[in-house]
């Protein structure tokens, strides 16, 4: 064993990079292997908002706080929850008071990826398999070849992770929800009408056994999720996404008994669409320790979205297997003692979010919706 481990983290996401940046702090310098050929090839996804305990503490011993503080949005951390008529159930006035600070997923992963010398991340390095070198250590290959031998290889690859299934047999499964996402872009300027009905932060309607999330992301763009309770692959055939006017038509038409003013939110929305069916692993979800390999975020437990702590528990995997490679200098000890505070960690935010989807689109969905609101009124913890 090197006196510093041989490090690989498998994706530059929010996790990955965190990961990295912890231990290029203290002299480790991992290798950051992301199959995005640049980072702006592909969109990142919507706004994020950090949590105190787990995304602002991993920030923290990031090292980036001071640096988060410039493109933390505190003003979007409002909610508005609305009947389908538009009839207002609850509206929080003191959005900026909160203390989950919202930031677009594009801007955090530019703030981790300045942190780090760009020789660390290797773009367009898609991992195609995982091979035993001997000594608990492993080799990586990809499209153009092979690298290694590493001490530790950490999954850091999302929800159909390369690397989970050398550690579990499970594969996420779909919650019966999917998003149809669209987005306004300059809506202050364009559509005032529609910004303030979306107001500063995230809009909720649900209504008829279906939803609209519509959530404030930075330079004045919305992104919205039509949600349908639905087989899987039921959008894919319901809509003829090759045309976005045929989209547009076909939601507004679903929506059918919505109020005008909401459904203007689909009128005004850019040609871009995209289909999010929701998968999760089964709360609980874990292995048994296998020297070399381990996993962290999405890739370890991948659960809904309603709760916001994926991107949170992910930056707090993070941080807490930094501190442990830091302190052990032995990969293995330090994962295995990784993977069960993790287990544990990750069961309360599993379950909550495996009720949230449980839940959303039931017929009182909406008294629920409006129970979460009022609880999170006022400084949120």
């Amino acid at each position: 064993m090197h006196s510093n481990p041989r490090i690989a983290i498998i994706g530059a996401g929010p996790g990955g990079l965190t990961l990295a940046r912890i231990l290029y702090l203290h002299g480790i310098v991992a290798t950051v292997y992301e199959r995005d050929v640049h980072p702006l090839s592909r969109p990142q996804g919507g706004s994020l908002d950090l949590h105190e305990d787990s995304g602002l503490l991993a920030l923290e011993r990031a090292g980036l706080r001071n640096e988060f503080q410039a493109v933390a949005r505190y003003e979007d951390q409002g909610m508005r929850l609305l009947t389908k008529n538009g009839q207002l159930l609850f509206d929080d006035q003191n959005p900026s008071d909160g203390n989950r600070p919202e930031v677009d997923r594009t801007a955090l992963r530019s703030l981790l990826l300045d942190a780090l010398p760009a020789t660390m991340i290797r773009w367009n390095c898609a991992l195609s398999e995982l091979e035993e070198a001997g000594g608990n250590c492993w080799n990586l290959s990809f499209g153009h070849g092979n690298e290694g031998p590493f001490d530790c290889v950490v999954g850091a690859d999302g929800t159909w992770s390369r690397v989970r299934p050398y550690l579990s047999t499970y594969e996420p499964q779909y919650s019966g929800l999917c998003f149809v996402e669209f987005g306004i872009d300059d809506i202050d300027r364009l559509h005032p009408d529609l910004a303030t009905l979306v107001g500063r932060g995230m809009l909720n309607v649900q209504g008829d056994g279906k939803a609209l999330i519509v959530q404030r992301n930075g330079n004045a763009h919305v992104r919205g999720y039509a949600i349908f309770r639905v087989p899987m692959g039921w959008v894919e055939r319901k809509f003829d996404f090759k045309s976005a006017r045929a989209v547009r038509g076909g939601l507004i038409q679903e929506f059918a008994g919505y109020s005008e003013n909401i459904l203007g939110l689909f009128r005004a929305c850019n040609d871009d669409f995209a289909v999010r069916p929701i998968f999760a692993l089964p709360t609980g979800h874990s292995w048994v320790h296998r020297p070399g390999l381990t996993l962290i975020g999405d890739a370890a437990h991948v659960m809904s979205p309603f709760g916001g702590d994926g991107v949170n528990n992910a930056m707090l995997d993070a941080a807490e297997l930094a501190d442990l490679l830091i302190k052990r200098r032995s990969s293995d000890n330090a994962v295995a003692e990784y993977e069960r505070m993790m287990f544990d960690r990750v069961v309360a935010s599993a379950k909550g979010a495996a009720e949230g989807a449980a839940t959303f689109l039931s017929h009182d969905g909406q008294a629920l919706a409006l129970a979460m609101f009022q609880s999170h009124q006022g400084p949120r913890h």
